[in-house]
């Protein structure tokens, strides 16, 4: 009995300080987003506690839709494009040898180290027309005008992309490296070929970091909302941009709120399908 009041006061008191933030830091905020969702805005920009479906019923606006359809199709294009571009790194990582594969990771890693604000700054030099891209181009003559990539959906997706691309890469590489390499040389074994391997072996084994990585990619795409800003212009609005101008612009809180909680509901929904997905691939493992 002693050793069990040891462990649960143990428990409570490793877990206290975690429930505590989370409750201030995250339930209430979000409580607070889900009630002025449905409250009125008033003349001068403050909120009159009425209720109302008014906020919600404005997301219906054909101009609204567009942008939240515009908004969902650049987040799973850029996590289909860092998934694509960031499995074979994170494969030569996870079969590099062992002196090598620590100076790999610490080369993902690295772009923490920096804020994301200069690199998103640092890929607009690149990209704008009279950047490095086009200078490059223009002196091998592999071009005869600047290409005008930014304040574009492309420009937007490559600012989307290579900020997000090492939150794909590493959960990758941990799924690959817990892969049993017993599993690959059977295939070969019988026969199969190295890209037959891939699809019925391998890509299987790593759902799990797959599904994880898409999430951590897809998830933060949908509410970045300085990349569409400084790359996108006004020419490209995003649901993210949408919230920030409605909460610090146009000072229309109630119906910022309403978008939030659209947007909170489409993260939860793909966080459980990932979750959904993600269960049912480790018990076809175990299995």
């Amino acid at each position: 009995m002693i050793r069990k009041r040891r462990i649960n006061i143990g428990a409570l008191a490793t877990l206290s300080p975690v429930t505590f933030w989370m409750i201030i830091f995250f339930l209430i905020p979000a409580i607070s987003i889900l009630v002025i969702s449905f409250c009125v805005r008033g003349e001068v920009g403050d909120i009159q506690y009425k209720f109302t479906l008014d906020n919600y019923r404005k997301l219906f606006n054909p101009l609204y839709i567009k942008i939240f359809i515009n908004s969902l199709m650049i987040a799973v294009s850029s996590t289909a494009l860092c998934l694509i571009f960031g499995y074979p790194f994170a494969y030569i990582i996870a079969r590099a040898h062992k002196k090598v594969k620590p100076i790999l990771v610490m080369l993902v890693i690295l772009p923490f180290w920096t804020n994301s604000l200069v690199r998103t700054y640092a890929m607009i030099i690149l990209l704008r027309s009279e950047g490095i891209l086009n200078t490059i181009l223009l002196k091998l003559h592999i071009i005869n005008a600047p290409i005008e990539i930014m304040y574009t959906n492309v420009a937007v997706m490559i600012g989307m992309i290579y900020m997000m691309i090492p939150f794909m890469v590493l959960p990758l590489y941990s799924s690959i490296e817990k892969v049993d390499e017993s599993y690959i040389e059977a295939a070969r074994d019988l026969g199969a070929s190295k890209t037959s391997t891939f699809i019925n072996v391998i890509l299987p084994l790593t759902r799990a970091g797959i599904a994880s990585g898409s999430l951590l990619v897809f998830i933060p795409t949908l509410g970045l909302f300085f990349i569409s800003d400084l790359m996108g212009g006004s020419k490209v609005v995003l649901m993210s941009n949408l919230i920030k101008n409605q909460f610090l612009t146009a000072r229309n809180w109630p119906l910022g709120s309403a978008i939030s909680v659209v947007l909170i509901a489409v993260m939860l929904i793909f966080m459980a399908l990932s979750r959904r997905g993600s269960g049912e691939s480790i018990r076809k493992e175990v299995l």
